[in-house]
């Protein structure tokens, strides 16, 4: 037993050492400029993500500055899911056990922790990102100001490494253009990312990228204890999100400490006639809201069309946070909105796009206990 575990340990150290060793090849054996573009692929539950804050941390000690674009709607390392966000670090990432949240750089809401309904519409966030990075944060014009020169970019993509992920994977690849494609891979083969330069066709001539193979940190689980995995760090993720309305303060030590807690805050109210509503899944744009669309618990998307587009390409406006739906009073024209998004921001609140993420359930209990108390008023 004795002999087993330490040769468990010394594998680890040597895992970490390679993992080490291919981030420092990429931010110090690589000339200074360009900053390098540096997309990280494998399967889920392979360790992806936490190489990719390892390559986060380790370019930030190189370049003071670094671009990270996330584009895993389904297990997003820094904001809830369903998003697709470029963020700028200036400091090191946080420990992969702490449930991070970040205002991103910018962000579209894309309403679902899956690419398989609408993979053209996450395409279209994802060039949209990455043009507005090249656009703003890897500009060459100014080489000798370090604050206005371009800084390097970490992508983290989706562990659904076929089908439609696949697809989604390879056409982000061949749109970027990355210096550096780190490939995490696992003892299981066929769960890997395809080997080689892969999303580049042979008419197409050589690619000058750099491709890094890796060991993953840990064999893949069975399948469906990596799916109810995956719910549970969804619905961290959310209650996260959502608890930046309570006070800093506010004892939580059980779930029903949150229930009550919610159920205490003032919602903010928005009038029902002056939203425009967007269903992203089904591309519909709904000028006259029907309220059949919500339901108490529900989870949208907030924006303002105020704002202009992120770019010319892409006419969906970036969104500005998530509210879930505490009530709807029809006759008095307003969705009662529980969200961490301030009165300000939310004053210009006109677009909501529909989601089909789900409410976690201890916080959809803030709905149901106000609907009791609600009925329980009625019948005085």
């Amino acid at each position: 037993m004795e002999t087993g575990g330490g040769a468990g340990l010394e594998e680890a150290t040597k895992r970490e050492r390679e993992w080490q060793d291919a981030a420092e090849a990429v931010a110090y054996d690589s000339c200074t400029w360009p900053p390098p573009v540096v997309a990280v692929c494998g399967p889920g539950n392979s360790g992806k993500s936490a190489f990719s804050r390892l390559m986060l941390n380790t370019l930030i000690a190189r370049y003071k500055k670094v671009g990270y674009l996330d584009i895993d709607v389904g297990q997003p390392e820094f904001t809830p899911p369903g998003f697709v966000s470029l963020h700028v670090f200036e400091e090191n990432a946080k420990d992969l056990k702490i449930v991070y949240l970040r205002n991103p750089k910018r962000c579209f809401f894309f309403g679902d922790v899956c690419a398989k309904r609408n993979p053209k519409l996450l395409l279209t966030y994802i060039f949209c990102l990455y043009d507005y990075f090249l656009k703003e944060l890897y500009c060459f014009g100014e080489v000798d100001n370090p604050s206005n020169s371009a800084i390097p970019l970490v992508i983290n993509t989706s562990g659904w490494v076929k089908g439609t992920g696949l697809h989604v994977l390879t056409e982000m690849l061949k749109y970027v253009s990355p210096t550096h494609v780190i490939r995490v891979s696992t003892t299981v083969e066929c769960k890997n990312v395809p080997g080689g330069i892969f999303w580049i066709n042979e008419n197409e001539g050589d690619s000058s990228v750099n491709l890094v193979e890796i060991r993953a940190a840990q064999n893949p689980p069975p399948s469906i204890k990596v799916k109810k995995e995956a719910r549970i760090i969804r619905d961290l993720r959310l209650i996260a999100y959502f608890r930046q309305c309570l006070p800093s303060d506010f004892p939580v030590s059980c779930f029903d400490d949150l229930v009550q807690g919610f159920v205490s805050i003032r919602p903010f109210k928005l009038p029902l006639s002056k939203i425009h509503v967007i269903d992203l899944h089904c591309q519909v744009s709904l000028s006259n809201v029907d309220v059949q669309c919500f339901s108490n618990g529900t989870i949208v998307g907030m924006a303002t069309s105020a704002s202009p587009p992120l770019l010319t390409e892409c006419s969906t406006p970036c969104c500005i946070g998530l509210g879930f739906i505490k009530a709807i009073n029809v006759s008095e024209d307003h969705i009662h909105f529980i969200t961490p998004v301030s009165q300000k921001l939310m004053e210009k609140v006109d677009t909501l796009f529909l989601s089909s993420i789900a409410l976690p359930s201890c916080l959809l209990q803030v709905c149901d206990t106000l609907t009791e108390i609600t009925d329980m008023l009625r019948e005085l």
